[in-house]
Formats: structure tokens, sequence, C-alpha cells
């Protein structure tokens, strides 16, 4: 077990005024050892706690002065203190198993542990979930989880899990609906395996064992250059489009039985089916805004109505155990530097060698913004509605993880970089944070490191907005939906 170490102080905090300081590590609260951040916050949460804490080799309690409920002031540097429950599954799909070598050694932890989920939306299968989690989850109210759905089919889902655990796993499911414990499912549709009349089959087992699920993500399987499954393979077209057919059907089922739609398919699919992507209403609030669903359209609204935010900023994939706020996506999540396409005219060194500057573009430069191919796809209708000859889309391939892999969240600093060697200087590139953890992309590099300034903006409609306005004020926009 690790002990968490504070990591920030807000300035004239409780914390501060007590005398803790940057690097502390903390032993326990009023004697108990808390072993994830979910617990840390209900002890600190009471008044006068005693932090016995680690400084230096010394062992010191502080006690903070303040009221219950009033906060302490303190960030600390890891979401879980104990170890993190470790996935004892071996999906085929699995795309942990598909990353090429080198990476960072934090992005291969493959994690079953429902303290995550709650914190940052990650999906569990239950496979690990027991009587004591249970009995936490509900006394605490550790709500919403993300749960692993797959097929309601026992066989099926064993087979996809590899795990003979899989097929009665969710009965744990079952009962967290029984406690009220708000549920958001997930199925990953491999072709061959868990499309077609068992998607349609999973899907019944839905309405008949848990219609108490607050909505179903149905996405595709993504397939990386790395695959070593035979099996494992990409959508074709008419497989794109019979999965869309089933999730309509079912949609409407769900309506005239419990009201609502329940199941949405990924972006994902309309772009590889090339069919138009559902009304922003049929997403409700957009819960599963994270997994790809509704995604387009949320942003759509906010770039033609930057007034209205509609989903806001959450961390991104691997984000959980690399790079993400302790407290969860639920906490404020900030960027490093050029946040919201602030830019100062200047000389910059961005690779930290005083022989290498970078002069920052004027506002009123032409602009490239950097996205995945299926960014480009939405972002193409959007631009083009804006009537200006001065920005470019520059879709960045996936050659570092091939494949079918298109989003922008996995996009890479040298596939970036080997877009922008093609670019010329002066000009302004925008890049969406969704693609970088704790600064960095996936592949180590960062946007400091590339040959051309980049601006990191928040990857949401408003904020791509705001950055390609030359003035401060956003001028309104009609265009006609996306797709």
């Amino acid at each position: 077990m690790s002990l968490p170490v504070i990591a920030e102080i807000a300035e004239g905090s409780p914390a501060e005024l007590a005398g803790l300081i940057l690097g502390d590590e903390i032993i326990a609260i009023d004697g108990e050892i808390p072993n994830d951040v979910i617990r840390w916050q209900v002890l600190i949460d009471e008044a006068d706690p005693v932090l016995s804490i680690q400084r230096g080799g010394l062992e010191l309690e502080i006690q903070v002065a303040k009221s219950a409920g009033q906060s302490l002031g303190v960030q600390v540097d890891a979401a879980i203190f104990d170890r993190v429950r470790t996935c004892d599954n071996h999906c085929e799909f699995c795309f942990i198993y598909q990353l090429p070598k080198g990476m960072r050694r934090s992005l291969y932890l493959k994690d079953d542990d429902y303290r995550l989920s709650f914190l940052y939306g990650n999906f569990t299968t239950l496979t690990r979930f027991t009587e004591a989690d249970l009995e936490r989850v509900v006394s605490e109210g550790l709500s919403p989880l993300y749960v692993s759905i797959h097929s309601t089919d026992p066989g099926v889902r064993s087979r996809m899990l590899r795990n003979s655990r899989g097929g009665y796993s969710l009965r744990w499911l079952r009962a967290l609906l029984d406690f009220n414990i708000e549920v958001h499912g997930q199925i990953v549709v491999c072709p061959g395996v868990n499309d077609g009349d068992v998607l349609d089959d999973t899907l019944l087992g839905v309405l008949d064992q848990f219609p108490e699920l607050s909505s179903i993500a149905v996405v595709p399987l993504g397939v990386s250059s790395y695959n070593t499954e035979p099996s494992m393979r990409p959508h074709t077209i008419n497989e794109a489009k019979r999965v869309l057919e089933i999730v309509d059907d079912w949609q409407h089922r769900f309506v005239e039985s419990l009201g609502h739609r329940l199941v949405h398919a990924a972006d994902e699919y309309y772009l590889l089916a090339n069919e138009a992507f559902p009304e922003a209403a049929t997403y409700g609030d957009f819960a599963m805004h994270e997994d790809g669903i509704g995604m387009a359209r949320s942003f759509e609204t906010e770039f033609l109505d930057p007034s209205s935010e509609i989903v806001g900023i959450r961390s991104g994939f691997f984000q959980s155990v690399d790079g993400a706020p302790a407290a969860g996506y639920r906490a404020a999540r900030t960027v490093g530097s050029n946040r919201g396409g602030e830019i100062t005219v200047g000389i910059e060194c961005q690779s930290g060698d005083a022989s290498s500057l970078t002069i920052r573009p004027r506002r009123n430069a032409p602009i490239g913004i950097l996205t995945g191919a299926y960014g480009a796809e939405v972002l193409r209708p959007l631009i083009d509605s804006l009537q200006r000859n001065d920005i470019r889309i520059l879709e960045v391939a996936n050659h570092f993880f091939g494949g079918n892999i298109k989003v922008s969240g996995l996009m890479v600093g040298e596939d970036v970089q080997r877009v922008l060697e093609l670019e010329p200087e002066g000009h302004r590139y925008l890049l969406p944070d969704v693609c970088l953890n704790n600064g960095r992309f996936l592949d180590g590099l960062r946007p400091e490191d590339l040959s051309k300034y980049v601006e990191v903006i928040p990857t949401d409609g408003i904020a791509l907005r705001s950055a390609l306005e030359p003035q401060e004020q956003v001028r309104p926009v009609s265009s006609e939906l996306v797709r």
C-alpha cells in the first residue's frame, strides 16, 4: 500500500494554516488509514481532523482546524492508495492487449476496479466484485457505476471474457440495481461473436433482467495493428448498418416498455454506415458522451450555440491511471499552457533547447485544426458553415496504433508531428486536449516537443468556436445540422 502524497494546497486553506506542506505523505486520518480518495474525502470532511503524516523521515500529527463540510484545501496525487484491482479476464477484444511496446508502464494497467468505475467512468465486468464491495457501494452511495455487459447469454459472455465467472457475474448488476444504484452499461460488439441475433437477444435480456439500467452504449470493436487475435476484425459497412437497425428497433421497444430509449449506438457506427446522426434531443442528458454516444451532436450544438454547454470537460481514454485528477472526472481538470486559444505574440523555446526558438503566430493567422479521421468528418460541415478560407482541417492518420483507430483521443505526438512537418510556419495549429495525459501524448511526446507551436484547447464546441474567432465576441452562425 502506498501513501497518498499532498500534491496541491490551496492558499489560505485550513491545511495551509495548519502547517501542511507539499510532499507530506498521509499515514492516517483520525487514526484510520484510507485506502482510496473516496474514503479520504469522507474522513477529511469531518471537523478538526487529525492527520498523521510522514515528512522527511519523521512522523508527525497535525490537527487541522475546520468545520464539518469545509474544504481541507488539499489535493493528493493518486486515487487509489492500496493496490488497484486488476482485471483477471482475458478478453480477446481488450485494447490493452493491442498496445505497442515501449509505452509508459501505467498505460498497460488492466483494471477491473469498481472504485475507478465510480471515479472515472471506467467499465467493470464485476467478475471480481464481492459482497463487501456491494456493501460499500450501497452504504457510501457510490453511484453511478459503469458495467461491461457485452452479452446477457452466460455462455457468450464467459467466452468473450475468457473467464468462467463471466457467465454469472452479472448477478451483481442485478444486486446493484436492486439497491437503486445508478448503472450505465456497455456492449462492445465484436463481429461474428455478439452482433446480429446475439445482440438482439442481449437487448431482450436487458429488458427482461435489467430494465432499471440508466443507459446502454453499443460501441464497435477497436482493432489496432498490434492485434494478435485473428477472429477480431473491424465491422464491414453492412455489419455497421445492421447494428444501427437493431439499436433503432430496440429504442422503439424500450420507449414503449420503459418510457425512454435506454440504448444508443456510438457515433462511430453512423460514420461507418454513412448515415446521419440522430437529433441531439434523442440523447437526453448525453450520459454516455465519453463513450462516443452523441459526441458529434453535442459538439455541434456547442459550436453553433456557444451559450449552451452540454457535457463540459471530462477525462479521456487512459486518464484514470495516468493524468486525471485524483478526485475523478467530477473534479476540475486543467490543461497546461495555451488553454482556450489565448495567444501572446512573442518568442518561445518550445523544446527547452535555447537554439530552437518558435515564434507564436498572430491571433489572425491562418488556422489548422488537428484532429483524427472521425473528428475530421464531424468538423468539416461545421467549418464549412463559417464560410472562411483561413481555416483548414488537418486530418491526422493514426500510424502509431494503425488498424481502425481513428478517434482524436488516441492521436500521438509522432503522428501529429508528421502532419505539422508539411505545414507552413506562422500559422495557428489547434490541438484538442483529449489526446493529452498530464501534458503528454500517449507516445510520451509533449506539445512543446513538436516542430511548430500548437495551441491546446478543450475538446468541446465552445472552446473551438472561441479559438477560431479573431475577436473576443463569438458571432452567431446558421448551419444545417451535421450530416
